[in-house]
């Protein structure tokens, strides 16, 4: 389940610093880091879950 999220969100950091997603808070190319926080906190819980 980690490798899945993963791999969709490095797809959505991918394609946002091609072109802006436009969401709100993601308007602009740099703030594709806000992706990767989220990835993280994303991933941890998943793990904690799973114990």
């Amino acid at each position: 389940m980690t490798k899945v999220i993963a791999l969709v969100l490095l797809l959505a950091m991918a394609a946002h610093i091609i072109r802006p997603l436009g969401l709100p808070g993601l308007k602009k190319r740099a703030d594709f880091w806000k992706i990767a926080v989220f990835a993280f906190i994303a991933m941890m819980v998943v793990v904690v879950l799973q114990v």
